[in-house]
């Protein structure tokens, strides 16, 4: 009954999915921003379903029920801090370039070698992110309908891109109004029914007021604030948020549909985290053999509840994965392989074929990686943990500050990779769980340097970028320089020439 319920939800979203596909129309800005015509109710939806994933449910259940609340928690306030400050900050201004990725920006502000750099870091951080809801799902399939896990990983991807092909951000958009639904009314059953049947208690110090959570190393205050940081931060320079913000049809649907997104992001993770801690303090959960949520169900829930939550999981997962994969597939063919062809009238949109053609092997990059590392919530700090450390300075400061330099941007990238990839191989764990993605066994650094690995290498990109940004010349002073230089060549060395660069001191460049 279990699975046949979660099957018809799939099936509900594949319907919803396959029939807005007409409305691409053939029109990649159709297809990849939706016409640009979203209201605030679709783009608060769509951000708020992009958000409370399985790495931010499932994710979050596992880490608060063996860590405490405030490592599980983290992950759906970290984001719904990163709603808030584009909302603040970013929405208004990235709704008014009218770009069609993320990675766009980065062409427009610095250069193409930047903009393909920076595209090839967001297709690797969002194939993680696509990885870690691919294994809640994986998961689901294997411990409810007896599917090896593997093969769940591939049934899990294989829908996804059933609908997500045809539709782009209109059929992800639409099926996000079913599944938000879904996975709120999910929440709020699931939160009733444990409170009704165990009250709402957590174990000793693992509460959200315990706040030697968030002050003392020893109970993993560096990996919590860690954590926060990077999906609070890092998650700004996040592509499928970005692609629903470009589609909002004005600079105010973006910022308010981030705030709405914020708000209901925030509140369903604090609930998943009560309801993790109430499992383990009065049932003894945890996460060593399944997902709690799963054992929690499995364990005496009514059959129409466990239908209804997993199919919120289900919703939640296919949204992000939705986004993800059509987000990176664009950043990979856009800008990465810089296809920005104008279409002649008459003729096919070469962008729109090649973008769903560029989905099957990220699909398949994502389903291998989701395998290899069987983790959900650390697969989506891991994911923004690397933006932190290369992208968020020259995106945010690149936007606001006009003396940032094509050379900082560089700098600040390879800096900031550099550092967290080496950390990433040295550090026995990841968030707390063993490191099994790069680990090399090592004497150098212990499980107590976890969560200052990612402070620290956020540090560092963020320094090295305004470090250089002060020493080096904006691309604009850059740009004078030729303008003077070739007038000077062309007028003879000889003549006067006026000198068209501004006085030193005097702030040019940005964009």
């Amino acid at each position: 009954m279990i699975i046949a319920g979660v099957g018809l939800t799939v099936l509900l979203v594949l319907v919803v999915g396959i029939a807005v596909a007409r409305m691409v129309d053939g029109d990649s800005t159709n297809y990849l921003v939706a016409g640009r015509q979203l209201g605030v109710p679709l783009v608060a939806v769509a951000l708020t379903t992009a958000a409370v994933d399985s790495n931010a449910t499932i994710g979050n259940t596992d880490l608060s029920a063996g860590l405490g609340f405030w490592a599980g928690a983290s992950l759906a306030l970290g984001l719904a801090i990163c709603l808030l400050l584009a909302g603040a900050f970013l929405a208004k201004p990235m709704n008014r370039m009218g770009l069609m990725t993320l990675a766009d920006f980065f062409a427009r502000r610095y250069t193409r070698r930047v903009e393909v750099i920076a595209g090839v870091l967001m297709v690797v951080s969002f194939t993680v992110l696509l990885a870690g809801n691919l294994v809640a799902l994986g998961f689901l399939l294997e411990h409810f309908a007896g599917v090896p896990y593997e093969l769940g990983v591939i049934v899990a991807v294989a829908l996804i891109l059933a609908y997500t092909v045809g539709g782009g951000l209109f059929s992800d958009v639409y099926t996000a109004v079913i599944q938000a639904v879904i996975t709120v009314g999910a929440t709020l059953a699931l939160f009733v029914w444990v409170a009704s049947e165990h009250g709402i208690s957590v174990p000793d110090g693992a509460g959200p007021f315990d706040m030697g959570q968030l002050t003392d190393p020893s109970q993993g205050a560096a990996i919590n604030w860690a954590t926060l940081v990077s999906l609070g931060i890092g998650d700004l320079v996040a592509i499928d948020f970005m692609q629903r913000v470009f589609g909002a049809r004005t600079p105010e649907a973006a910022r308010r549909a981030c705030f709405v997104g914020a708000g209901v992001t925030a509140a369903v993770g604090v609930v998943w985290s009560l309801i993790a801690l109430t499992g383990a303090a009065e049932l003894g959960l945890t996460a060593d053999g399944g997902p709690v949520v799963y054992k929690l169900l499995d364990g005496g829930a009514p059959a129409v509840l466990a239908v209804l939550v997993l199919s919120g999981v289900v919703a939640a997962s296919f949204s992000t994965g939705s986004g993800a994969v059509l987000a990176t597939s664009a950043v990979t063919v856009r800008n990465v392989a810089g296809l920005k062809r104008a279409v002649a009238p008459g003729h096919k949109d070469p962008l729109l074929r090649w973008v769903r053609i560029a989905m099957l092997p990220v699909a398949v990059c994502a389903a291998i990686l989701a395998v290899r590392v069987s983790q959900t919530g650390i697969l989506l700090t891991l994911a923004f943990d690397l933006m932190l450390a290369c992208l968020v300075a020259p995106f945010v400061l690149g936007l606001y500050w006009r003396r940032a330099t094509t050379a900082a941007a560089l700098v600040s990238i390879g800096a900031g990779l550099v550092v967290r990839l080496a950390f990433l191989v040295l550090t026995p764990t990841l968030y707390g769980v063993p490191n099994d993605l790069l680990y090399i066994d090592n004497g150098l650094l212990g499980e107590g340097f976890d969560g200052w690995a990612t402070l620290l290498a956020g540090a560092i990109g963020i320094s090295a970028f305004v470090a250089v940004s002060l020493c080096s010349r904006s691309r604009a002073e850059e740009e004078r320089d030729l303008r003077f230089l070739d007038h000077r060549a062309a007028a003879g060395a000889a003549e006067a020439v006026p000198d068209p660069r501004p006085p030193e001191g005097v702030p040019v460049g940005g964009a």
